[in-house]
């Protein structure tokens, strides 16, 4: 890891490809919008697509994929990334691409405008897949009255509301060196990506960033109103849907990006609902009883509090079944120590999906600069595989213990 000139953080992974990947991430996401209408991060994210000091926004959408690149961005609660894919040789023009749309952006109001109603559309969209808004909605429930509460869209109420000066405000606030790390990897040399990078900030440290960066309340990782945990209560609430299925959500709070005991959590939660088939709750409600088509167990971890969550849907008839066969699964793996032989194939399968992760460049950049933010270094394999490996039963169990607790538990279902 390097600080740049400009006070980015930098980091490069050489790989053996013909293709490059770079990432700017942001910190900054939906829970840093202040008193500002909801959505204004996610909205913010789609605007600085829409033109800068130097492109029109055709330029920006066609600069990469005229080359047979990829351009693209998200937003999550904590963190806003833009991050592109080209061949090698294409590096410096997806670097130069994404740092003006990322410190120049000119937010036209015409602009604004148009896509005000593009994300209208997409917020009716997302209600129309329950899959998806069931997890905004037990989010905005069970974090009710924090940051964390709020969906990364926003609401149409709120993103009819959000105005040019919220938009430049916020871009201001939160779109500065000290809050931005720039990961890329490729089969190139790291010394002349990080000259290149810097050469590109020097052409794009406009005033604008000097203002900002001068300022003292805004630069430095502007800070959070932290969320405390232990006021989360747990809830149940079953309103009426019309859909073909009950879609449900089981879960609670859990342990944040800091806490040591979130590495035994990640194992618990792959073994009990990953992705692989012989996760336990697949073989369970799918395999044995056919209940569902699958079921998901996820850990999301923030800055000072997480969130596990166990996910299905089946039909009406099977619901308080698939509930009863979970929580006696919940039940099983609080009660119990797991022997070194099932831990020992737990952690084996969750090494294995770590490293095949990893060997996909668009995932290393976005995870390297996911560490930046967070920890300000970048694990390697080795350091991974040894905190993995030092899991042992007591700590598996008081994972689910911590977490997993019936009483603890929240229930939102769709039915």
């Amino acid at each position: 890891m390097t600080i740049l000139e400009n006070g980015c953080m930098f980091a490069f992974r050489h790989t053996c490809s013909p293709v490059a990947y770079i990432a700017v991430s942001i910190k900054t996401g939906t829970r840093d919008e202040g008193i500002r209408p909801c959505g204004l991060a996610h909205f913010t994210e789609h605007l600085i697509f829409k033109g800068t000091e130097n492109k029109s926004a055709t330029t920006i959408n066609s600069c990469l994929e005229k080359l047979g690149g990829e351009l693209n961005a998200y937003t999550s609660k904590e963190e806003t990334v833009l991050h592109a894919t080209v061949l090698k040789e294409d590096i410096r023009i997806a670097a130069d691409l994404l740092l003006d749309i990322a410190f120049n952006s000119i937010f036209p109001e015409k602009e604004i405008e148009k896509e005000r109603t593009v994300i209208i559309e997409e917020i009716k969209s997302y209600k129309d897949s329950p899959a998806d808004q069931i997890f905004d909605d037990f989010e905005e429930i069970l974090f009710s009255g924090t940051a964390l509460a709020t969906p990364v869209l926003g609401k149409t109420a709120s993103i009819r509301k959000i105005r040019r000066e919220d938009i430049l405000s916020y871009w201001k606030e939160r779109f500065i060196p000290e809050n931005i790390c720039i990961t890329v990897a490729a089969d190139l040399e790291e010394i002349k990506i990080q000259d290149m990078i810097n050469r590109i900030l020097q052409k794009y440290h406009s005033s604008r960033q000097r203002a900002a960066t001068s300022n003292p309340t805004l630069c430095g990782h502007p800070s959070r109103i932290p969320i405390a945990a232990g006021g989360l209560k747990p809830f149940i609430h079953e309103p009426l849907h019309h859909h073909h299925q009950v879609h449900c959500i089981i879960g609670g709070p859990a342990y944040s990006l800091y806490q040591k005991e979130r590495l035994p959590l990640i194992l618990l939660t792959n073994y009990l609902g990953g992705p692989a088939a012989n996760s336990t709750l697949n073989i369970l409600l799918r395999e044995r009883n056919a209940l569902v088509y699958g079921v998901d167990t996820a850990f999301t971890q923030y800055e000072d509090t997480g969130l596990v969550t166990i996910y299905f849907g089946c039909d009406r008839e099977n619901f308080e079944k698939c509930k009863s066969l979970i929580f006696k699964e919940l039940s099983r793996v609080t009660d119990m120590f797991p022997s070194q032989s099932v831990l020992k194939r737990a952690k084996k399968q969750l090494l294995g999906q770590i490293a095949i992760s990893s060997d996909n460049g668009e995932a290393q950049v976005l995870s390297m600069g996911k560490n930046l933010m967070v920890y300000g270094h970048i694990p390697n394999q080795e350091q991974i595989r040894a905190g993995i490996e030092a899991i042992t039963p007591e700590d598996f169990r008081k994972a689910a213990i911590d977490t997993f607790n019936p009483e603890r538990l929240s229930i939102l279902a769709f039915r």
